[in-house]
């Protein structure tokens, strides 16, 4: 494609700013980082237009123009392009906007014979060159043969050199194709001198190799030959020794099988050649093993005064996990003081990312001042992560656990094994490792493959944190204590952000109280539109990204800033789409159901229709099979009440109306998985409400599993349901009769906000979801 012809040119076109030359001929992906470059893009596809790309976007600037064959968003919020060149430009206008009136860059007219004559010198020279440079593309000789452009045979040679952009772009911009074909000439005599000289430098290094390896051949023969004659000195005698002092320095404190591995290796290394491969292996098994922390331990003694102080000075709310962790170091404590061996379950922390699963381990280690160790397991999937490579392999090393111990330089730390939940299954099982590092009885006769011998685990303090104990195996589940961490309120969340976030991070950004201040009403703003999560994590980013602006602003003269509900926008990127408060219009088919997922509890919508049909019924929005069965389930036992004359629906042609109409029932954001069964009565109302015309209270919301009999049965994650409910205001909750227990853990905000209703039978829910 040419655009000389093109009437419109000159012409505003996007300009953005690219580091490397690109030809026209390419067709490249371009990544655009910035905000203003992206916006180009986007009005080009809009408006059907060309861009044009240059690394001198100065006026006069010259680039190439060209057109966007595919835009890709990518996760990390760049965007990918396919950009398609077309022909060069020039730029005749200063750049406002990012856009700059651009015309066709024109060379000037040339001579066909002397052009041609010096063509083929370039041919020359590129054919020599190839010879010498495996990187060179022997197949573009070809595409030169048959191109008759002299000023695109120029661009295609220079493409494929690696030249730096000053060169590349002077070349790129000449307009005499003589004086172009005559610079190129030269580039490539001095790449094919590079070439020649790379290669000598290349067989003179690759001789000196093969002298060093004759020379170390010649070594061993003589090292054999002293060591048969008695006269053999190590010249890593010094090394050795050192090796040995270290040893018998920690002889009464490391194991006898410990102590009895390491020497042999010592013993091992004293008679082989220094520069041998095995030597370089036991260099390095050794300088681990000798790093080891034995015998060396935090002697604080365990007081449960200064853990609970420290909880409460790190953590607002959190009441029960917190009592749990103070019962677990109580039994700990009582045990221990009665000189007997404490064996109780490892704690485990579950809960949604965000919600301090992490800081609760950091506050216990803390008060019991031992060094922390955090194993982030996420991911992990070969075995020798956690219990170490043979030392066979290259590269070996001892596993993660005794790297833990290595750097905390004490055999009693705590360790927090991140992300229990996220191991994924290779190379061996590497959870059944964690039952053996985790379970009392097994962890003092840990053998790790690297060292090769056994290490007592049982001092050390291991603190586990999941987001979704479900997919943790039942035999490591059972050897967790679990403690699970509850979704926040939103006034807990607003507590926590006025008394630890907003102070820590003002400490962090070096912000003074008198130098910013942010509203009560901002904070509540920053909670409902800017974060949707069921912990604080994201909170505390938008809380730093209020503190960097403010920063900035202060440097820049302000003496005092106050964030309010007006101004907050002006340091915050939009708001996210959070859970919003449910329709206020009643609705036939619309019912607003609760779910629990691994960020917090949320409200889904439920929708179905009918049609005419066959009775059969249809359902989408990514379900699972618990689900689909839940929605059948559902089907059948509104089918049942239609039958017993308990719904009253109108007759079609003396038939029933479930045999005339079909249902399609969707659960909206497709594109997200949705399983379990806590969504059967929710189903149940929409598919009645459809067959009867009765409208659904918008300002109801409910959980529980049916049965075909029409019991509704418990469900789990009930406080972090509720939560979501009463953040989309929701006046009316209805949960499983058996779920009443669980209203004790239910923040009383929460009840007070809502009408919380146990219900045994769908008929009861129907009575409290339909408008009399």
């Amino acid at each position: 494609m040419k655009l000389e012809n093109y009437e419109e040119f000159p012409t505003k076109l996007p300009i953005i700013k690219e580091e490397n030359i690109i030809y026209p001929f390419m067709i490249i992906p371009v990544f655009l980082e910035l905000d203003e470059d992206i916006k180009s893009i986007e009005d080009a596809l809009t408006q059907h237009s060309l861009i044009m790309i240059t690394s001198d976007d100065n006026i006069n600037g010259i680039g190439t123009i060209g057109s966007i064959i595919r835009k890709v968003k990518l996760p990390d919020n760049r965007v990918k392009i396919l950009f398609q060149g077309i022909s060069k430009g020039i730029i005749l206008s200063e750049i406002k906007e990012n856009q700059a009136l651009v015309d066709i860059f024109k060379e000037e007219p040339f001579n066909k014979k002397n052009t041609s004559a010096l063509i083929d010198s370039v041919k020359d020279n590129a054919t020599k060159l190839s010879t010498l440079l495996p990187t060179f593309p022997k197949d573009i000789l070809q595409v030169i043969d048959d191109n008759n452009d002299p000023s695109r045979t120029v661009d295609l040679i220079a493409s494929s050199l690696k030249l730096n952009n000053k060169t590349a772009y002077e070349l790129y911009i000449q307009k005499n194709i003589e004086e172009k074909i005559i610079s190129l000439i030269a580039i490539l005599n001095e790449e094919t001198e590079k070439a020649k000289l790379k290669n000598e430098l290349t067989k003179k290094a690759q001789k000196e190799i093969n002298n060093a390896n004759r020379e170390y051949f010649l070594k061993q023969q003589l090292y054999m030959i002293k060591e048969e004659l008695g006269e053999n000195k190590d010249d890593n005698s010094e090394e050795i020794e050192e090796y040995y002092k270290k040893l018998e320095n920690l002889k009464l404190k490391m194991p006898k099988e410990a102590y009895k591995e390491i020497k042999k290796q010592i013993d091992r290394l004293s008679k082989i050649h220094p520069e041998s491969g095995d030597a370089s292996i036991i260099q390095n098994y050794l300088d681990w093993s000798l790093e080891i922390p034995f015998g060396k331990e935090s002697t604080k003694n365990l007081s449960l005064e200064n853990l609970k102080k420290s909880l409460d000075n790190d953590h607002y709310s959190l009441k029960k996990p917190k009592e749990r962790i103070l019962e677990y170091f109580a039994v700990k404590e009582l045990t221990q003081l009665r000189g007997k061996d404490f064996n109780g379950a490892i704690i485990c922390f579950v809960g949604a990312p965000g919600v301090g699963k992490t800081s609760l381990a950091n506050s216990i280690a803390k008060s019991l001042k031992r060094e922390l160790v955090r194993i982030a397991l996420g991911g992990i999937e070969d075995v020798s992560e956690l219990r170490g490579h043979r030392r066979t392999y290259i590269g070996a090393m001892p596993g993660r656990i005794i790297q833990g111990l290595i750097s905390a330089k004490t055999i009693n730390p705590v360790i927090i094994l991140d992300e229990i939940d996220k191991i994924a299954r290779h190379r061996g099982d590497p959870t059944s490792v964690l039952l053996e590092i985790l379970d009392p009885e097994q962890n003092s006769h840990f053998r790790d493959l690297y060292l090769n011998f056994e290490m007592d685990l049982s001092k050390a303090l291991f603190i586990a944190t999941a987001n979704d104990i479900s997919q943790v195996p039942a035999p490591l589940r059972d050897r967790l204590e679990l403690i699970f961490v509850d979704s926040y309120t939103p006034q807990e969340k607003f507590e926590i952000a006025k008394k630890y976030l907003i102070p820590q991070e003002m400490k962090k950004h070096s912000l003074k109280h008198s130098e910013i201040s942010i509203s009560d009403g901002a904070i509540k703003e920053l909670i409902d539109k800017y974060t949707r999560e069921a912990g604080v994590r994201n909170l505390r980013k938008q809380i730093a990204k209020i503190m960097r602006k403010a920063t900035m602003a202060i440097l820049q003269g302000d003496k005092k800033l106050s964030i309010s509900v007006k101004n907050i926008k002006q340091y915050l990127d939009k708001g996210l789409m959070g859970i919003d408060s449910v329709p206020k219009e009643n609705r036939i088919g619309v019912v607003n159901g609760l779910a629990w997922t691994a960020v917090g509890g949320d409200v889904l919508t439920i929708e179905t229709i009918k049609f005419k049909g066959k009775g059969g019924i249809a359902l989408t929005g990514k379900l699972g099979d618990v689900m689909k069965e839940s929605a059948k389930i559902a089907l059948s036992v509104v089918k049942g009440l239609i039958d017993k004359k308990v719904l009253n629906t109108p007759q079609i042609d003396d038939k029933e109306i479930y045999d005339a109409y079909s249902i399609h029932l969707h659960v909206p954001e497709g594109a997200t998985p949705k399983d379990g069964p806590s969504a059967g009565i929710t189903m149940a109302t929409a598919i009645a409400s459809i067959f009867t015309d009765k409208k659904v209270r918008s300002n109801v919301a409910m959980t529980g599993e049916l049965t075909l009999s029409g019991d509704v049965l418990p469900i789990g994650g009930l406080k972090e349901k509720l939560i979501a409910a009463h953040k989309a205001k929701i006046k009316k909750a209805l949960i499983p009769y058996k779920n009443e227990r669980d209203l004790e853990d239910i923040p009383d905000e929460v009840k007070e906000a809502m009408e919380i209703i146990p219900v045994k039978k769908i008929e009861e829910v129907l009575k409290h979801s339909f408008v009399k």
